[in-house]
């Protein structure tokens, strides 16, 4: 089992910038592809960034490529989710998601084993 606690959420004004952390907790969570999707009111669950668990692999939605960067620290079990020049279109609730089978089927919204509950992110303007 692996646990997911999604922090750094809240409300920020357009232009401006938040850092995600998503906390992993299992015996075999660093293992594990990790990565974030969101869902803004009204709208489906889509996906927004992936990372492999050596970190060397990532892969962006093409709505945030150049503005966020997504990251992890397998020593504190940690991804992070660094987004700059956030607009109104990126408020959402932002869920942190773990994959046994790796970043690329995150892409096509399948392989996910495990969810967080959610951070809220709202931008305003």
């Amino acid at each position: 089992q692996v646990q997911l606690v999604e922090s750094g959420g809240g409300l920020v004004q357009a232009g401006g910038s938040l850092r995600l952390s998503c906390a992993a907790s299992g015996r075999t969570a660093s293992s594990y592809a990790m990565g974030w999707f969101r869902q803004a009111p009204g709208k489906e669950r889509e996906f927004v960034s992936a990372i492999s668990w050596t970190g060397g692999i990532t892969y962006y939605a093409d709505s945030v490529k150049g503005r966020f960067t997504i990251s992890r620290d397998n020593a504190k079990n940690t991804i992070y989710l660094q987004m700059n020049s956030l607009n109104r279109e990126d408020t959402a609730v932002y869920y942190c998601t773990a994959s046994k089978l790796g970043p690329g089927v995150l892409v096509y919204g399948y392989g996910m084993d495990y969810w967080g509950k959610g951070t809220l992110i709202t931008v305003s303007s």
